[in-house]
């Protein structure tokens, strides 16, 4: 009978130790993690920001009325996204445009093309979820999609920067779904 009871709390104690620890692997590399291309992390970490905006970035400076000068009031559509620009959205762990997105793209490349004086910095954006390397790839790839669909309207690519933000400018600082879909974004950021 000893032997019984000392073997249920034998296999007990065992699958409380593998569900912890396999909790504690899945908290560690699950989240924004790959935008499911099944990339392994370790590829992913140490990657730094991507393509600083050369220019100085000054949000707002295109109006809902077109173009405004340079340090006159800054003018914000959604977010950080300078008006009359507006940022996009991301599912969960993807850096593809969804469907609903591509109204707003087009939208944007229809500003860009309307005014070709001006640049804009995308800046892609994670929510807190994954490693900060990780967040930080996921933020790239986020921001280079909008960049290509830009670039496949017409937009020259020499007026678009990216950069990266990973999970650093959050949006909305709760902790839950409603937070975190608003952090996985694209804001476009107009510069000279």
């Amino acid at each position: 009978m000893k032997n019984s009871a000392s073997m249920i709390f034998l296999c007990i104690a065992t699958f409380i130790l593998l569900i912890f620890n396999g909790c504690a692997r899945k908290a560690a590399t699950t989240g924004e993690t790959g935008a499911g291309t099944g990339v392994p992390l370790e590829q992913v970490q140490g990657q730094k920001q991507a393509g600083a905006g050369g220019g100085n970035i000054q949000e707002g400076v295109v109006g809902g009325e077109g173009i405004r000068e340079p340090g006159s009031q800054a003018a914000i559509s959604e977010g950080r996204t300078s008006a009359p620009f507006l940022p996009i959205y991301f599912d969960f762990d993807r850096y593809t445009i969804r469907p609903d997105m591509i109204s707003r793209m087009e939208h944007n490349a229809k500003v860009m093309l309307d005014h070709p004086d001006i640049k804009v910095e995308i800046q892609g954006n994670c929510d807190e979820r994954g490693t900060n390397e990780y967040n930080l790839a996921l933020g790239e790839k986020r921001a280079k999609a909008a960049r290509d669909y830009m670039v496949n309207m017409g937009v020259d690519p020499g007026r678009i920067t990216i950069v990266s933000l990973g999970e650093e400018k959050p949006l909305d600082p709760g902790h839950n779904e409603k937070a975190w879909a608003k952090n996985r974004r694209d804001d476009f950021i107009v510069y000279r």
